[in-house]
């Protein structure tokens, strides 16, 4: 994007968030497709879209403010918290739903329907709990009308059109006669009620498109897949009619040492041929930060057997008590060994009984010599 974002947007340099949304919204209403019918309206609003996307991101606007390119652009890291799972909410869409409750031949739904995204968590966090920010776009209650719909002096009167039927009668004349039917009132959309003085912010939806931000609690032990319900955070109701919900689904990143089985974790650990002989008390990393574990090897430790320590897995949800920690044991055997190493192991052969390759050259023992 080549132009200036608060050119773009139609606001200065020093604009506050409230009013770069009132400048975004009033120029995605003159842009959307819906309304305005110019060969390059589509071209411009998803350049206004991209605009707003930084400069209602603080962090994106700053970076922009400082260093004028866009947070992403050139291929660097980029902060995303969250997935659509419902089908790619974005503005465009928001816009569409806005524009298509202000007219149409259907009853209009009044309440506001729920909404979904997905938020990707590490196991760390979910060990502990945390607090994750999610940005998402929804129809929200208008700032000016606080949702009523109703501007200065406005009030909610009987629709004239149907005389607070919410429906009207129609003739249409066929060959077989006259045929009447009954259908939604253009006027009102069914609502049997219209707005005199209606807020020009909303156009008397008591609802405008947002990019909204909330802080989302993550309770310790969440799984994979797990949902938690905002109440009144999805889409808006049209003049105050109840808000749907916000479904977060929590997606846990894979980790790189742990893998999750329920509440217990399993972990991979490398050890000797003395080790897994002798038995040996090792230590491994939890998934606590700066957690240690002392995992007992026992005595005749066989390659792929698995050892519990009790206690150590994945903190149960809302729970203080925890799963277990199963080390799946991997013996490693040395590919290099010293003159003695090999003399010692010769013996133990010897000791056991067991067979062994023939004796070694006499090439073979000076490289034994030199190694």
């Amino acid at each position: 994007m080549a132009r200036d974002l608060y050119e773009v947007i139609g606001v200065p340099k020093n604009a506050t968030d409230e009013e770069i949304k009132k400048a975004f919204r009033r120029k995605a209403r003159e842009l959307h497709p819906d309304v305005n019918k110019s060969a390059d309206a589509e071209e411009q609003f998803k350049e206004l879209n991209e605009a707003y996307d930084v400069l209602s991101d603080p962090n994106k606007r700053a970076q922009y403010d400082r260093f004028g390119t866009i947070p992403g652009a050139s291929g660097g890291p980029q902060y995303v918290d969250f997935e659509d799972l419902f089908g790619g909410f974005n503005m465009g869409d928001l816009f569409s739903s806005f524009f298509g409750g202000m007219g149409g031949a259907g009853a209009m739904r009044r309440e506001g329907r729920d909404m979904g995204v997905g938020l990707r968590l590490t196991l760390e966090e979910v060990a502990t709990g945390c607090k994750k920010e999610i940005a998402y776009d929804r129809l929200a209650p208008c700032p000016d009308c606080d949702g009523t719909g109703l501007g200065e002096g406005g009030k909610q009167v009987t629709c004239t059109e149907c005389g607070g039927r919410g429906r009207v009668m129609t003739v249409q004349r066929t060959m077989f006669g006259d045929m009447q039917a009954s259908t939604t009132c253009p006027a009102c959309q069914g609502t049997g009620q219209s707005i005199e003085n209606p807020c020009t912010e909303c156009s008397g939806q008591g609802r405008v498109p947002d990019h909204q931000r909330i802080t989302v609690e993550v309770p310790v032990g969440i799984r994979d897949g797990q949902q938690l319900r905002l109440g009144g955070f999805g889409e808006a109701g049209m003049q105050g009619a109840q808000s749907g919900d916000l479904i977060v689904t929590c997606r846990i990143i894979p980790h790189e040492y742990f893998e999750r089985d329920g509440d217990n974790l399993h972990t991979r650990v490398n050890v000797s041929i003395v080790q897994a002989s002798l038995g040996a008390e090792i230590e491994v990393d939890g998934i606590f930060e700066d957690e240690k574990v002392a995992v007992r090897i026992p005595e005749g430790c066989q390659h792929g057997q698995v050892v519990r320590t009790r206690g150590f897995g994945m903190p149960r949800f809302r729970s203080s008590a925890r799963g277990d920690l199963f080390t799946h044991v991997n013996i490693e055997v040395p590919r290099k060994l010293s003159k003695r190493e090999r003399e010692l192991l010769e013996q133990l052969a010897e000791e056991m009984g067991e067979k062994r390759n023939s004796p070694r050259t006499p090439l073979q023992k000076i490289r034994d010599a030199f190694n």
